[in-house]
């Protein structure tokens, strides 16, 4: 166990052109813009993800994805994933990214080196509407899923301060 503070690396994925699709996006944007993190912590916008991800990726050992997720629950339910749970929550997610990501995982393994991830989500609203805002009932969550985001960046040795107003 080393004691140097592990590389986190926060993902927010989604499409932004599709509402709910973009909620993992818009928390990320939340997050850069309220709070200052340890230079451990790292918070990427992944948008729709591909192969250019596994770098940074393969560079952090904790990985929080933040992103809409088809648990078959009610619209807004909250969800934390972690390894076990991700490829039957992705699997059935009809976008392209999730597919993506489960397979940008595998390939950092094959590779040797795959960060331990863990997925904060919420079952979208909306996911029709070409509007680059979230729905209202996404909006109203995405404090909660903000501290969801913070509470696992703490969890695995990173820290925050809220900036100044």
């Amino acid at each position: 166990m080393h004691s140097e503070a592990p590389k986190i690396l926060v993902l927010g994925v989604g499409n932004i052109l599709f509402t709910d699709e973009g909620i993992g996006v818009r928390v990320v944007e939340h997050l850069q813009d309220a709070y200052d993190f340890s230079d451990n912590v790292t918070l990427m916008d992944g948008g729709t993800l591909g192969l250019r991800l596994m770098d940074p990726i393969m560079q952090c050992e904790r990985l929080i994805v933040v992103d809409a997720v088809f648990g078959g629950s009610e619209p807004g339910s909250l969800y934390r994933l972690t390894d076990e749970n991700l490829r039957k929550s992705l699997a059935f997610k009809n976008s392209m990214h999730q597919t993506d990501l489960v397979d940008t995982l595998i390939n950092c393994e094959l590779l040797g080196s795959r960060p331990e991830a863990v997925v904060i989500g919420i079952e979208p609203f909306d996911l029709k509407t070409m509007h680059v805002g979230v729905s209202e009932g996404a909006a109203a969550l995405l404090p909660k899923m903000a501290e969801f985001v913070l509470d696992e960046i703490v969890k695995s040795g990173g820290a925050f301060t809220r900036k100044a107003a």
